[in-house]
This record gives structure tokens, sequence and C-alpha cells, in this order.
């Protein structure tokens, strides 16, 4: 795959730049320097103007590219950095990719992905119609508004300290969905090219299906190679390297996999260099070595990509936002507003809450990586014209930018739906009937009991210490998997929001004893506290939190203890390191460590 070369250049390439100006043997330093230092500053700019970091690569690109004035950096190579930052941008999802993780949350995120990318497609497939463009052309358009960025994603719910809660799991798993579509699209794109009216270098071996029947098995031999040769091969090379000790060694070889496999299937078996990589990466995420070498690979992976995003933009036209500023509006709103309204309602229809509807549809009120690779491998196969990557572009430009704000708005228009019980009761009328207890257990017959809230790895293990001291409790909890599950265990469990009103007052919190919030959005936290206190003035509350500031505040609110993990892991580790360096008793029960 390669990003698209019909794009006109307004600048002479760097071959016809005068010697003494920038010598040719140099070209692949200055790219390197210019791009990536390019990408460092307007990173930084970004970073403080509260934008994400992509945003400002993709800026960098733009000012490098050959539609903006003063320095140009050579395209051609800037696209084969960019094809490395591909490889390992795909090794890194697949190194990272679970599939427990996915099944776990298989019932909402593989339908709801699925639906979620047919209604962005018909959008963009209809809109682009409208403009004049062929159905086949305004279907891989919409394809490439369907697919939200991954990094993007990880990195807002990482800084709203949500990314391990029951939201973060299932955007995160919806994302996965998506991710693995897409390659199946990529793997099938080149051999229907010719049939939808493009051009490909797969060879037509008789017929659209005899060629994309021959592509499947191509794809399908490549991966039962990997399964029956590299599920061995790999972890045996890569524990030999590790034995020696040498970590450059170790990153080395980590590398030669990701980029030997990725080459090795786009030569033998005719796959992109993204689906061979991306079936390394798994390869790899099936060893015992595989956090050690995510960890030696990410640094190049990160500049690599960045060199991605900065090739990206150098493809792009700033004029298009003054030459077509109705269709750049058109895909934005598409992108923000068509795709998270469908993901909403998609995931209301699936019982679950208004929150977490809510979280997953600004979750995926952006596009990024994929959408790039897709669009140009799209442009490169003559399947949609120059002017629709740069449309996509600008989509992604301003619908990452304003992503913090779409999440922003998620407590807002929760307060505003919650204060609205008639559209409340219709949005969440489907979960009615797992707000029940079970009739063997009932809250009321409860007294001085605990009461958790969400019950996933941190309220799990408080739910094993109070089992195992003999403290009674109920747990309150969004999934509904853990719900029944909990249930088929005997654990007296609710299904609910604990920051609805009244909903505290199901599991009896009036006559509990201690209540145990662990979720980790500060608004929700809040809420349930509120609740709690309207209920039973006197029940005493620990809480999760992740900043000094939000435990302070959460102190105000007179909790009996708010505990944040980083400090409570800092004191642990001090601690130990006092007592194994013999320090007296007296100094471990010295004042908490303080943050830096």
């Amino acid at each position: 795959m390669a990003f698209s070369q019909s794009a006109p250049h307004t600048a002479a390439p760097l071959e016809s730049v005068p010697q003494d100006r920038m010598p040719h043997d140099t070209a692949l330093i200055v790219t390197l320097a210019g791009g990536i230092g390019l990408a460092f500053l307007l990173g930084m700019l970004a970073q403080r103007l509260h934008l994400p970091p992509l945003v400002g690569y993709l800026v960098a690109g733009i000012v490098a590219g050959p539609y903006t004035p003063g320095f140009v950096a050579d395209t051609a190579l800037a696209q084969q950095l960019a094809e490395i930052g591909v490889i390992l941008l795909m090794f890194g999802v697949g190194i990272h990719f679970s599939l427990d993780d996915l099944l776990a949350v298989r019932r909402i995120a593989v339908p709801g992905a699925v639906v979620q990318i047919v209604v962005a497609t018909v959008l963009g497939g209809t809109v682009a119609h409208l403009w004049g463009w062929s159905w086949t052309t305004g279907i891989v358009f919409g394809l490439c508004l369907s697919v939200a960025s991954t990094v993007v994603l990880l990195r807002a719910l990482e800084d709203r300290g949500v990314l391990d809660s029951v939201d973060g799991r299932i955007a995160v798993g919806w994302l996965i969905v998506e991710d693995l579509a897409t390659v199946l699209v990529l793997v099938m794109l080149p051999a229907l090219a010719v049939s939808l009216g493009g051009h490909t270098d797969v060879p037509m071996t008789g017929g659209v299906l005899m060629t994309l029947a021959v592509t499947l098995a191509k794809v399908v031999a490549f991966v039962a190679l990997m399964i029956m040769v590299g599920r061995r091969v790999v972890p045996w090379l890569l524990e030999r390297v590790a034995r020696t000790g040498s970590r450059e060694l170790f990153t080395l070889a980590v590398l030669a996999v990701a980029i030997g496999v990725a080459v090795g299937a786009a030569e033998l078996f005719g796959v992109s260099f993204a689906l061979g990589a991306f079936v390394a990466g798994m390869v790899v995420n099936g060893t015992d070595l595989s956090h050690e070498a995510a960890a030696d690979s990410l640094p190049l992976q990160d500049a690599f990509a960045v060199l991605f995003f900065v090739a990206v933009g150098m493809l792009f036209d700033p004029a298009i936002l003054l030459r077509h500023p109705w269709q750049v509006l058109a895909v934005v709103l598409i992108v923000m507003v068509g795709k998270s309204l469908g993901a909403f309602f998609i995931v209301a229809g699936f019982r679950y809450p208004v929150h977490t509807a809510l979280t997953i549809s600004a979750s995926l009120a952006q596009i990024g990586e994929f959408s790039f690779i897709l669009a140009s491998l799209a442009v490169a196969l003559g399947l949609m014209p120059a002017e629709a990557q740069n449309l996509i572009v600008a989509g992604a430009l301003l619908s990452i930018g304003f992503n913090a704000a779409a999440f922003a708005a998620v407590d807002p228009l929760r307060r505003w739906i919650v204060a609205r019980p008639r559209l409340l009761r219709v949005l969440e009328r489907a979960a009615g009937k797992l707000d029940v207890i079970p009739p063997h257990v009932h809250a009321n017959t409860l007294h001085g009991h605990a009461v958790i809230v969400g019950y996933g790895r941190v309220g799990s293990a408080i739910g094993s210490a109070l089992a195992e001291a003999g403290v009674a409790y109920l747990v309150l909890e969004q999934d509904r998997q853990t719900v029944t599950s909990l249930r088929e265990r005997g654990v007296p469990t609710f299904f609910g929001d604990a920051s609805r009103p009244g909903m505290l007052a199901q599991v009896n919190v009036r006559d509990a004893r201690l209540l145990v919030v662990t979720a980790p959005e500060p608004f929700t936290a809040r809420a349930i506290i509120i609740e709690a206190r309207k209920a039973n003035p006197a029940v005493d509350i620990v809480v999760r939190t992740h900043t000094d500031e939000e435990r302070q505040y959460l102190e105000g609110m007179h909790v009996g203890q708010a505990v944040m993990g980083e400090r409570e892991l800092a004191r642990a580790m001090a601690d130990y390191a006092l007592q194994s360096c013999g320090a007296p008793r007296s100094v471990l029960s010295a004042e908490p460590v303080r943050e830096t």
C-alpha cells in the first residue's frame, strides 16, 4: 500500500533544487529533520492548546507539504517513511490486541460496531452521491469516515481516567472490531478495484469472484502459516535473543519480526504491509515476552507513526477549506453528529445506561489513522479522487480538535436527560427487567452492610476481602454480564447507575455502614456521593480518585477516605524500601509520600 501519487504538486521536487541549497544525497536526513522537528514543535503547541498532539503532527505535514510556502520535504521519501510508520503502527495494534478483552464486550461491541460502520458508510455514500460522485466512490468514502482513531480514543480515555471502566472497555472493544473490519477491507479492496472502476497491481485470474477467492486464499494461507509456524518460531527466536541479555539485540529482533513479516507477507502472499504487521503483532502477543517487545518497539513505533501523520498532512491542500467549505462541514457533521447519534441509539437499544451511550458516542466522534490508510489506498487504486482524501484529512483535523469538547458534553447531556424522567424512561426503558433483584436476594434484608459501586478489578478485590472477613455486601454494577455472573454466584447484585436519583435507595444504602465508590469518573463519583448523603448522611464512604485536586475536593465532601492509586503505590513501595533498609517502624508510619 502506498500513498497517492496523483495529487498535484505546486512545488518542484527536491531533485531539482540546486545542490548548494539541498543536495539530493541529504534529502532523507532533511526530510527526517524537518518532519520530526516540525511535528515536535507543533505537537507541543497543540498540547498547550489542550488539543491532541496528533493535530500538531498533521499540521506539521501541511507546513512541510507542497501546498504551503517555505520548506518542502521530499514527498516520495516521506511516503516510504510513512510505510514504515504503518507497519509499526499495525504491529503495535496487533501486539496489544486482546481476544479476551473483545470477547468480554462482544455482545455490544461486535453488533454495535458493524451497525455503526453501515450507518456511517450509508451517510457518507449518500452525501458523496449528492455531490455527483459515483456510488462506488461514495461507499469507499463512507467507509473511510466510519473508522475512529484508536490512538485518539485511548489518549482521551486515559486522560479522563475511564480506560478501565465499563464504558472504556466497551469503547476499546468497539474500536477493535472497527479495526478488524478495516483490515478486512484493506485486504479485499485491491482484489475488487478493477471491478469497481479502479486499477490494481493484483493479477486478475478470471472474474471478480475468482480474484477475490484467490486473494482470500492467500490471506488464509498466510495467517495459517503464521499460526502453525510463526507461533513456534517467533517465540523461540525472541526467547533465545532474550537469554543473551542484550537489549539492543532484542529490540532488533522485534523490529526484524515486524518489518520482515510485513515485507514477506507482501512479497510472497500479495497481502498488504498493514495486514502482515498486524498478524506479526498478534503472534508476538501470544508470547511471554509480548510486554517487553511492545516496550522495546514503542519508541520507534511512536517516531515513525508521527512521520506517517506528517506524510498524510503533506498530501492535504488547505485551499479545500475555501474551495469546498460546505463539503468539509458535511464531513465533520457525518463524523461528529451522524456517527455519534447512530452509536448512541445502538448502545441504548442494547439496554445500556445513558452515560454509556453518551461515552461511546463521544469516543466515535472522530476519525484518524485507519481512515488515512484506507483513503490513501483507495486513491492509489483510483477508487477515490485526491479531493476526497483532502476532505477526509480536513474532517480528521477538525473532528480530532473538537473531540475533547464532545467528551466534555457527556456529563451536561447526561444531567439534562436525567432531569427529564419521561425521556430517561424512553431511553433506558429496555433495562427495566435487569434492575430487579431476584426474589431470593433482597436489599432490605441486609443491615450494616457494605455497598460496592462498580465490580471491576478494584471492586472485585474489595468484594473478595469483605467476603473473607464475613462482611455482608451488595454490588451495584452497570455491566450486564457481570451482574448475571454475580447473581449466579449468589452475590446480591443490582443493575443500574448509582448516580441516578433513587438508585441507591434500591440497594438500601439507608441501612448500610459503608459505601465503596470505584467509579473512576470524577463527576460520577461526586454525583454518587451526593445521592448517598441524601439517603444516609451517616454512611461511611471510601472513593477512588486520580488527582490530588480531586482528592481534596472529595475530602471536602466529608468522605471517609479518598484513595489515589499512584499515592498508595508510592507509599507501599517507600514503606518496603525503608523496611528493607532497616528503617524503624516510626519512619514507616510517617507522613504519606508527597507527589512531585
